[in-house]
């Protein structure tokens, strides 16, 4: 069987794309790693040769939260949001046998992401254009085990995706051990995460989140990851996890959650 081709950048390049603009940037002293930025914004960090390598902190951490909620065995997955694809990429190297659906809202950054990165082929990765909204309204009821929310308009989340509608429907789609995983931009003032929790709490009975320290303490802004899912999740073990990673993030499960910010 032929070798399937890897396509390697020059340092850097600019292309048009139907949002705006993006842009794919060498990073310095590694052979085959890239950053994308979609409308100025860090979208995926990419390498080639290594497909499990997630540098993001949050995707690490989303990797984490999959691997300990979900052990073991091949997976069905949703990505709302797809920009290079690279928990795809590494979801598909770690459980071989996955098949996976990546949406984005612009079908020409698609194209470009399908001839950067040589992504898996459908069915192990299916590649679709539109508003993750709609798309996600469109799969069958209990068919999915993982659903990840990671879409952006420059730096903030769609309001589309942030509703009790949206939750509801990604509730339907996943199977009753399913997991849904939202990345949330916080402020500061934790006032959009509070109603990302609220969202989530109107459509799954168990809710809770991941981050640094100093995030859930409001003292500075970064990514929180929000995780729900209608089946209890191993607090115990996705802390001891989080802990580990190179980018230590704390868990506050569904109690903790609540007395921090309230539902």
């Amino acid at each position: 069987m032929a070798k399937r081709r890897i396509f390697t950048a020059p340092s850097t390049q600019v292309v048009p794309i139907a949002t705006g603009e993006a842009r794919l940037e060498k990073v310095d002293g590694e052979p085959d790693s890239y950053v994308l930025h979609v409308n100025g914004v860090p979208s995926s960090s990419i390498t080639l040769s290594d497909p499990a390598r997630l540098d993001f902190e949050y995707l690490d951490w989303m990797s984490r939260i999959i691997e300990t909620a979900l052990p073991g065995g091949s997976l069905r997955a949703i990505h709302l949001g797809a920009a290079g694809c690279a928990l795809a990429r590494a979801l598909d190297a770690r459980r071989p046998g996955s098949r996976q659906t990546a949406i984005d809202i612009d079908p020409v950054l698609i194209d470009h992401v399908r001839t950067w990165f040589d992504l898996p082929r459908s069915p192990a990765l299916a590649l679709r254009a539109g508003d993750a909204a709609e798309e996600v309204a469109t799969f069958r009821d209990d068919t999915a085990d993982v659903i990840i929310r990671d879409a952006f308009s420059h730096d903030s989340v769609p309001t589309r995706l942030q509703t009790a509608e949206f939750y509801a429907d990604c509730a339907r789609v996943l199977k009753p051990a399913g997991l849904f995983l939202a990345n949330v931009p916080d402020s500061g003032d934790h006032r959009v995460l509070r109603d990302e929790i609220r969202a989530a709490s109107s459509a799954f009975a168990h809710v809770a989140a991941a981050s640094e320290s100093g995030v859930l303490k409001g003292r500075r802004r970064g990514n929180v990851i929000v995780a729900a899912s209608q089946a209890p999740l191993p607090d115990a073990a996705l802390d001891r996890s989080l802990r580990t990673a190179p980018t230590m993030a704390t868990w506050l499960g569904a109690d903790e959650l609540r007395a921090r910010f309230g539902r």
